[in-house]
């Protein structure tokens, strides 16, 4: 349980950090909450030359909101900060909503926004969250900056569309539509595990009810949030009913293809997906009713 020798760096400002990307690349790790770095470098699963401790980086753990522009989120930005956020509650419910089931306080405490995206974990809540709720990250390297859509970012298991060279530094959300509600459910063997399954939703409603857009996107049942286009488009432009979300769960049931492994079939997590997507959107409904109160 003593991880292996490495060269420990503790930069101020960005412009470090991609510095030592740049000079380091493949052999280097970023260390920011540490929740998931830890423990591999401990069991030896991740042998740095370099390790990259970024948690002195103030410019990465801002949260902002610019006019007319939804949110700015620095990745160091600790997941405690996001749950107790009235800002975060005001202006992306989802986020909040979803914080909860993320691990357990102590691990929120440390963990950050930007750590838990880029180690993209298939059953973690926050890839989910971000796909949908069309984040847009920025990441950047010496060299320059690009934005990835939070659907492109996430490429299969514990793989993203970061380069070795790459840092997240940002993620940005669109303004939270008018008439809209969210929701998240999931199944765990226990509280603060991993999700066996689990499903992230929003609804938005037109002036007279009826469904203009949803977002349904599904975790723990593929390598990567797996969004549900046929369910979604199932839903817009009809009432919001029981009946309505029970065939978005067959269509987003219909549109996945989970594994069986040790914890639980691939059969049994596909059903799990319909069952959530119901659920979820019945939530999500709810909720439009409860801000608009």
């Amino acid at each position: 349980m003593k991880p292996p020798r490495f060269r420990y760096d503790d930069p101020v400002t960005i412009e470090e950090v991609l510095g030592l990307l740049a000079s380091h690349g493949d052999g280097a790790k970023v260390l920011a909450g540490g929740q998931s770095l830890m423990p591999m470098l401990n069991f030896r699963l991740a042998r740095p030359s370099h390790v990259i401790d970024i948690n002195r980086v103030a410019a990465l753990a801002t949260v902002t909101s610019p006019p007319e522009a939804g949110l700015r989120i620095g990745a160091l930005v600790r997941q405690r900060t996001l749950e107790r956020s009235a800002l975060i509650r005001e202006r992306s419910p989802l986020i909040a909503q979803a914080m909860p089931f993320v691990g357990h306080l102590q691990i929120r405490t440390r963990g950050t926004l930007g750590g838990n995206l880029a180690h993209a974990d298939p059953a973690s809540e926050l890839p989910a969250v971000m796909v949908a709720l069309g984040a847009e990250l920025t990441v950047r390297s010496a060299g320059g900056r690009r934005t990835i859509a939070a659907e492109d970012f996430f490429v299969a298991a514990l793989t993203t569309a970061l380069a070795p060279n790459e840092l997240l530094t940002e993620v940005a959300l669109p303004p939270w539509p008018s008439r809209t509600g969210s929701s998240l459910h999931e199944v765990a063997k226990r509280h603060g595990d991993f999700a066996l399954g689990g499903v992230a939703a929003t609804l938005t409603l037109d002036a007279q009810g009826r469904v203009a857009g949803a977002r349904i996107v599904c975790f723990g049942v593929g390598p990567r949030p797996m969004r549900v286009a046929d369910a979604e488009r199932s839903l817009v432009g009809g009432a919001p009913s029981a009946a309505a979300f029970a065939e978005a769960g067959r269509l987003a049931a219909a549109g996945i293809d989970p594994s069986d492994d040790i914890h639980a079939s691939g059969t049994y997590r596909k059903r799990l997906a319909g069952v959530l997507t119901a659920r979820a959107l019945a939530a999500a409904l709810a909720s439009v009713t409860e801000r608009a109160a």
